[in-house]
């Protein structure tokens, strides 16, 4: 149910990548980058409402919050549909990503109520696991979609999706946070729970650290359709290679849900950072020295995006396992401050594509080196280290 939950966000995202080009033709865009709008929009939609989600979940529950963000999501879709102008597209994604926030903030808080530490990280790499079908799917959903039916109705499915889970949270989902854990909503305390959160080292520093890496995560969405179609000439087959991106992701989410409780968090988190920046590096060396050729870089890149299986899960629990009595409003920060790292970071990378991917692939060793030393400085110098 959670996955389902989370699978939302994937889904405004990447159903919309084989459309990009339509909407483009459509919408008569003068610059090739711009199409890109169309998943920045929602992304920036999705960042700071996080913050307000969060106290209010902790003060009313989950369950009704829950509710509401989802008629909206399913409402905002069909506006998409409706609309004729690309400022009002661009718009009704924010309003999107706004409610896709509260279902994010919502989902994390609900297992964080019921788990924490490498119990919560074993469960969320397995709801990353089922998450990630999605963007393997998605692509391929939504060239489907375009086959028989104009680019709109790829939000037809979005507005369906979200109806179904309301359906099935109405039908399956308990309330999870307790009447005698529900905290008083006022500034103040609101204001002390953000405090609590931003002071908290771990917290501040994985938070961080994620918001760094994941950007760029964010930067190869949006660019991705450009990269397999402009550079390697993959236009009929960019859902497939796309979706092989999304089963390595997938593949490691599930592989750290079998060891994290084995080696630990840190141990796992810290060792596949650094294997990202290697494989990140080694692609733009084989890029720079032998040429752009989709067989060398395809296998490597599918390594390095890996990685964010396995560090997504462990740095979200890592960041909230100091948090137990502010589920909510700890999520709410995490999501926010990462994800508004994350999309800003992302759009000045995508948006510095020049139509090769050495530049694009060494913003990644960029990121990587910058994440890393975050949590060096954020572990005290220490890394590896198992409690």
């Amino acid at each position: 149910m959670v996955a389902a939950l989370m699978s939302l966000n994937a889904l405004a995202i990447d159903i919309m990548l084989p459309a990009l080009s339509e909407i483009s033709d459509f919408y008569s865009l003068t610059r090739d980058n711009d199409q890109q709008l169309v998943i920045f929009a929602y992304i920036a939609g999705f960042g700071a409402p996080q913050l307000v989600f969060g106290p209010i979940s902790d003060r009313f529950g989950r369950k009704g919050l829950l509710r509401i963000c989802l008629v909206a999501y399913a409402l905002a879709g069909i506006a998409c549909i409706m609309t004729t102008s690309f400022a009002t597209l661009l718009l009704m994604r924010f309003v999107q990503g706004v409610f896709a926030s509260g279902v994010r903030v919502i989902a994390v808080s609900i297992v964080r109520d019921l788990l924490a530490g490498r119990a919560m990280a074993r469960i969320m790499s397995l709801v990353m696991t089922v998450f990630m079908v999605v963007p393997i799917l998605a692509p391929t959903i939504g060239a489907g979609v375009m086959l028989v039916a104009p680019w709109q109705w790829t939000f037809a499915l979005l507005s369906i999706a979200a109806m179904l889970a309301l359906v099935w949270i109405q039908i399956r989902l308990p309330e999870t946070l307790r009447i005698e854990d529900r905290q008083p909503l006022s500034p103040s305390q609101t204001g002390r729970a953000y405090w609590q959160v931003l002071t908290t080292r771990i917290t501040f520093g994985y938070m961080c650290a994620s918001g760094v890496i994941f950007g760029a995560l964010f930067a190869f969405v949006a660019a991705s359709e450009q990269i397999f179609t402009d550079v390697f000439g993959q236009h009929e087959t960019f859902a497939l290679w796309f979706a092989g991106v999304a089963g390595a992701l997938a593949v490691s989410n599930f592989l750290n849900s079998r060891i994290v409780e084995k080696f630990g968090m840190r141990r796992i988190s810290h060792t596949v950072l650094l294997t990202f920046i290697a494989l990140a590096l080694a692609n733009v060396v084989t890029l720079l020295t032998i040429g752009e050729h989709l067989w060398l870089f395809y296998p490597l890149f599918c390594l390095t995006f890996g990685c964010f299986g396995m560090l997504g899960a462990n740095f979200t629990a890592l960041a909230m396992e100091p948090q137990g009595k502010i589920a909510g409003t700890a999520s709410a920060a995490y999501g926010f401050a990462s994800t508004t790292f994350a999309s800003l970071i992302g759009y000045l990378v995508a948006g510095q594509f020049n139509g090769t991917v050495a530049p694009f692939m060494m913003g990644f060793v960029v990121l990587g080196v910058a994440s890393l030393s975050i949590i060096f400085v954020t572990e005290r110098f220490k890394l590896f280290q198992t409690r």
